[in-house]
């Protein structure tokens, strides 16, 4: 970054409020945005860190509909949802708003009245996707059907969320209404449109010359769609959830909701700051940076950037630092399968290790490719590194403090080369911490604050205080104020990771409060400082508390499982005389064991009421032959002879296939003679 600026806007993906938030969420934007915002109020600059709830949009009327209720009752449950455990997880926004605020509708409005006003909108009369029983046209995600690029059946109107490529409705194939599951009809209707083509040479010259710093993954994704043309993007649709274009002859129809939630990041503003908004939006000395996800690429550094261009008297962004995605279990997250970890359950679930939820998604963070959470993995991270690195050596510096000197911090006095080579090290990994931050490389600057821990733990290790205070005790004091000192360092460069970890860390030390010049320095805490007493900043995770978690995810993956399940279609149809030939009959199991090197068979005797017969049957992969003995079994009779693994077989038991393919044998409900007939 060349350009020095006096503030610093920062704004979050706003998040539909048509459900909680999960981890693919918190690793792709909003942990490392808070982190980042933290990291600048440490240097004292002058930061605003914006968040709120996109409210508006198909995906929360589908939701309404589902639940027999109305949009508003479902935005105002998630967003409550969504706010508090932002808040709880330590995500330090300024402001928290929503797009279905009063501030909102004016803001959202006045920007489309003035964009209309100066002509920079083009009306456009189109054939879209008409639901003819619903009796209405289908926005995006009211559209359901086969992704063009990647064979996807349930790809929605507007992106493909197994490959992630942005469509329009008409690009799917065998597209099915969401409300009524109907294959809609084509029928013209009138909208406004954003000429992105206009915009195309200053986009292009702004974005590919300009920023070549970006981020790879975005800057060539931009590149992508420069390439390809831009073409007009409707900035209304035909609904009657949102906000309505306010203009005359717009009747029924609302602001597109990629048109309506950027404009909240303004909403936003102004209901933070007040009139003082536009020194944050419209003063070329405030940089604006937008952390979001891949998936959001386009509408961030394409759509709203023509849209403040369109309108002439706002900033540009000076970054998109967007991540990829997130997996789960080595499974692509998805909330309409619950293939999630949600972040308010969580929270409830795991009581107090919100730092540890922060550290893990940000050492796994998919900053330049897609990455994968475990519940393994984020156990051996915080037993391994938080507990055994970071927290052992807090806890061993400030009870050794404690024990040799009441937690009196002592003087030290002068520094061997070890002690030297030690803050040497320390301050290194500081400075590297910052640099990092200050290029969005989050995970490294992550591994460079746990490089202080360990070399603290070294320190004290090859130091040996505990042997040392006996022969050289004038020597431990150095030793457990450069310990102290370490201490104090990490509270500062932790701070943007790890807010709670922190907090404690500070009111052990007896820190007021935290600023990244501290960072690097070894006279953070006075000879003769009084410390708190020690308590542990993390501790271990049980095996029970993962697994726990493992199969909360795999009873959801089996609910999906028996949902998505169907019957096998109805085979083709035979008459009453073909089906007169079978002879179904009730047999009695007198015998049943399993057929030698057959994994699959069982060999029943059965009483057919005239006889006994031999049945052999693929079911042992689900019955125990002992549990088959004595009951009743409808077979039919009048199968020929075949030979099965050299068992000669004298009919076919009849048995169900069920859901999850288990094999269910058939019988009578009451007890039934053997030989029975069954019609």
């Amino acid at each position: 970054m060349d350009k020095k600026f006096k503030r610093t806007l920062v704004t979050t993906a706003l998040p539909y409020a048509n459900g909680p938030v999960h981890i693919g969420h918190l690793a792709g934007v909003y942990v490392p945005a808070d982190i980042y915002v933290r990291y600048l109020r440490l240097k004292g600059d002058d930061v605003l860190f914006i968040g709120g709830s996109d409210e508006h949009g198909v995906p929360i009327t589908i939701k309404a509909k589902a639940e027999g209720v109305t949009p508003q009752d479902i935005v105002d449950r998630y967003h409550n949802i969504i706010k508090d455990s932002f808040a709880e997880l330590g995500i330090s926004f300024d402001v928290y708003g929503r797009t279905t605020s009063d501030t909102h509708r004016r803001t959202a409005s006045d920007f489309f009245r003035r964009l209309y006003e100066k002509g920079e909108f083009i009306e456009k009369t189109s054939e879209q996707l008409y639901d003819e029983e619903a009796g209405q046209f289908l926005a995006d995600r009211y559209v359901i059907g086969t992704c063009p690029h990647c064979g996807n059946e349930r790809a929605y109107g507007d992106q493909c969320e197994a490959c992630g490529t942005s469509l329009n409705a008409t690009d799917l194939i065998n597209p099915k209404s969401a409300i009524t599951g109907n294959a809609p009809v084509m029928r013209e209707t009138s909208h406004w449109y954003l000429p992105l083509d206009k915009w195309e040479p200053r986009l292009r010259q702004w974005i590919l010359e300009e920023h070549k710093e970006w981020k790879p993954n975005v800057y060539g994704q931009c590149k992508s769609w420069l390439d390809l043309g831009l073409q007009p993007r409707a900035v209304s649709r035909d609904l009657d959830w949102g906000i309505p274009v306010p203009v005359e002859g717009a009747e029924g129809k609302v602001l597109y909701v990629w048109f309506d939630a950027p404009i909240g990041y303004v909403s936003n503003t102004i209901d933070c700051v007040g009139d003082d908004w536009t020194r944050w939006w419209k003063d070329p000395e405030t940089r604006m940076l937008h952390f979001i996800g891949k998936d959001n690429i386009v509408f961030h550094c394409i759509v709203f950037p023509a849209m403040l261009m369109a309108d002439g008297t706002y900033n540009l962004p000076d970054n998109v630092p967007a991540n990829e995605f997130l997996n789960l279990e080595d499974d692509k997250i998805s909330t309409s399968r619950n293939w999630a970890v949600w972040l308010h359950e969580y929270l409830r679930e795991l009581p107090g290790k919100q730092d540890t939820l922060r550290y893990v998604l940000t050492a796994n963070a998919p900053e330049t490719k897609d990455n994968n959470f475990t519940w393994k993995d984020f156990q051996t991270r915080n037993n391994s590194e938080l507990v055994a690195i970071l927290g052992n050596f807090i806890n061993r510096a400030v009870v050794l403090m404690g024990k040799y000197y009441g937690g009196e911090v002592p003087e030290a006095g002068e520094l061997t080369e070890f002690d030297r080579q030690t803050t040497e090290e320390v301050r290194r990994a500081a400075e590297a911490v910052g640099l990092n931050l200050d290029n969005f490389k989050f995970r490294e600057a992550l591994r460079e604050a746990m490089n202080v821990a360990r070399a603290g733990n070294k320190y004290l290790a090859d130091s040996e205080p505990w042997k040392l205070v006996k022969t050289d005790p004038e020597r431990v004091k150095t030793i457990l104020n450069v310990a102290i000192q370490i201490c104090a360092n990490l509270a500062v460069i932790f701070e943007p990771f790890l807010p709670f970890m922190a907090g404690k860390l500070c009111r052990m030390l007896g820190i007021d409060r935290l600023d990244w010049g501290m960072a690097g320095r070894f006279d953070l805490i006075a000879a003769g400082t009084k410390l708190g007493e020690p308590e542990l900043l993390f501790e271990k995770i049980e095996d029970s508390t993962v697994e726990a978690q493992v199969q909360k995810l795999l009873d959801a993956k089996e609910k999906n499982r028996l949902a998505a399940w169907k019957p096998e279609p109805v085979k083709e149809t035979v008459d009453f005389p073909t089906y007169e030939k079978l002879d179904i009959r009730v047999g009695k199991v007198v015998e049943c064991e399993k057929v030698p090197k057959a994994d699959k068979l069982l060999r029943f005797l059965i009483d057919d009421g005239m006889d006994k017969r031999t049945i052999v049957s693929g079911i042992a992969k689900f019955y125990k032959p002992e549990e088959l003995v004595g009951k009743e079994v409808c077979f039919i009779a009048n199968f020929a002879p075949r030979k099965l693994k050299g068992v000669v077989s004298e009919g076919m038991i009849l048995s169900a296939q069920d859901s999850d393919g288990r094999l269910v044998v058939i019988g009578p409900q009451g007890e039934v003679a053997p030989g029975s007939s069954v019609g």
